[in-house]
């Protein structure tokens, strides 16, 4: 992974907005990078931090086998940001004293403000409504701090040292229920620490592009091509590096939607003259699919065949191919890492079916693996991929195979195409596509009566989803204009034979998942 001295380094205690923390720290167009507290100090020195943020955490600071810090990292000369838990340990550390909360504080609470660098900017005496969390809080300041804001429930909520840059907070500056939170971290980040601004798009494309150019040399590299935001950005990056040293391989499972594979062709060999092979193996996943109604077992046959049709294409390529590109993404990395064995307990994503083999005899690039998804969408805009590209729904690498419950064969493939086509058609037509973080359409094993012309008609029901999400960790289905969702069911009952009920979908994850299999 390329090294940037001098980013801001989150230590990850738990906290279920650890992610949310490294993401507005970027925003701020500074580096950083989220590790668990396994970290030695030695390790810490050699990586430079500019800063450390201790993050959140479920625990207690005075509980058995908890996740703490090594004394010897506030002794570094490198600033430290306490948040919550992290702020406790600051305390504990200092020789202060944790106790339990008569009361657990948990959501808004107005703070007063006393002074101190962290809230430069704010008037002496001002109050500012934060998010509170927490069961336990600081009794007193601990000896050499002072205290830098407090609110009726904890008397503590801000502290700061009076010589070295230690400073902590006993709620979240993160999240958007405290409004003045960035402001807060900007504070840390600029005034305290020093950061340049300097994680851009741009940046990050010209670090990468070295980076490639000289991790390749001379050998050719295949990348697998979905269609979907990752893979594409991943593909254009790697070939502004090595240019036709790259060949693309595009498995048509037969499970897209309409026109999705001539899009991905146009795209990549039209605009952007990249060596891209497509192989048709439909035939070979409908047959495994033949019979199949269980999910998990629709899962695991498409993800065989994938590695069987990708590995026989990969090996046509050429006997120089040294490195093998793949999508990964930064919150991909987190949840394999997680502290401790995970803190942050995390529901596995799945991940698409481009998880591939490793008796592959390639070396890995990723190079987006230092990214969260709107990074990933900003580089891809940075590098000129065009907006129906960038802002693509994510597209589960199963394709719609999950999304016909019950058996998959053509017919029920083509119904459900049409259907989802105009879904999506009549969505971008509101111009709400981009309020949406995913939209799709179900074709559901049950079938209704209705009316159609003077005949009863007995055909199948077509479910609609449509959810707004940060990262898809969690989701809220999307309220629609009453006449969006009329427009879609008159469109797919009048326009898709064998369809004559359309439903809509108000389940939010938890407890529902996004997907229906």
């Amino acid at each position: 992974m390329t090294q940037h001295h001098g980013g801001i380094l989150i230590i990850d205690f738990g906290s279920q907005y650890t992610q949310l923390i490294a993401r507005r720290v970027r925003e701020a167009h500074v580096y950083c990078e989220i590790h668990p507290p396994s970290r030695s100090v030695e390790w810490i020195r050699q990586w430079q931090p500019k800063g450390i943020i201790l993050s959140g955490g479920p625990n207690s600071v005075y509980g058995e086998n908890v996740p703490t810090a090594e004394p010897a990292l506030l002794e570094m000369g490198t600033p430290v940001l306490g948040v919550c838990y992290g702020m406790q340990l600051l305390a504990q550390l200092s020789g202060g004293k944790v106790v339990r909360a008569d009361r657990r504080e948990y959501g808004r609470a107005m703070v007063a403000v006393k002074g101190g660098k962290l809230f430069a900017g704010f008037g002496a005496g001002e109050e500012t409504p934060v998010w509170m969390s927490h069961g336990d809080h600081v009794d007193t300041a601990p000896p050499g701090y002072h205290v830098t804001a407090s609110s009726s429930n904890a008397p503590v909520a801000a502290i700061q040292h009076d010589s070295k840059p230690l400073y902590g907070v006993q709620f979240h500056p993160e999240v958007a229920h405290t409004p003045r939170g960035g402001e807060i971290l900007h504070n840390f980040l600029f005034q305290v620490c020093g950061c340049t601004p300097d994680w851009t798009p741009g940046n990050f494309i010209d670090g990468e592009v070295e980076r490639i150019r000289a991790l390749v040399g001379s050998k050719r590299v295949i990348c697998g091509l979905s269609g979907g935001v990752d893979s594409s950005v991943a593909a254009v990056l790697v070939h502004r590096a090595i240019g036709d040293q790259l060949t693309c391989i595009f498995v048509d499972h037969g499970l897209l939607r309409l026109h999705e594979r001539e899009q991905v062709e146009q795209m990549f060999r039209r605009n952007y003259g990249i060596d891209l092979r497509v192989v048709d193996a439909s035939a070979d996943f409908l047959g495994d699919l033949a019979g199949v109604t269980d999910p998990e077992t629709k899962r695991k046959r498409i993800g065989h065949r994938f590695i069987d049709v990708f590995e026989k294409e990969a090996r046509k390529v050429g006997g120089d191919v040294g490195f093998l590109v793949q999508g990964t993404l930064y919150p991909d990395v987190i949840e394999s890492m997680s502290p401790l064995g995970g803190p942050s307990v995390t529901i596995k994503t799945h991940h698409n079916v481009g998880g591939l083999p490793e008796k592959l005899p390639f070396k890995l690039i990723e190079p987006l693996r230092e990214l969260f998804k709107d990074e990933v969408r900003q580089v891809g805009r940075e590098l000129g991929l065009p907006e129906e590209m960038v802002g693509r729904h994510p597209f589960p690498g199963p394709g719609l195979a999950i999304r016909i419950l019950g058996e998959v064969n053509k017919h029920q493939l083509d119904t459900l195409r049409k259907a989802d086509h105009i879904y999506i058609e009549e969505i971008r037509a509101a111009g709400l596509y981009d309020d949406i973080w995913q939209a799709f359409a179900v074709l559901l094993p049950i079938r209704s009566v209705g009316v159609q012309g003077d005949e009863r008609s007995y055909d199948q029901v077509v479910g609609l989803r449509a959810v707004t999400s940060r990262d898809g960790m969690t989701a809220d289905w999307f309220p629609f204009p009453p006449e969006v969702l009329a427009r879609v069911s008159n469109r797919i009952a009048n326009e898709v034979d064998g369809v004559n009920r359309v439903v809509y979908d108000v389940s939010s994850k938890p407890p529902a998942t996004i997907e229906w299999e």
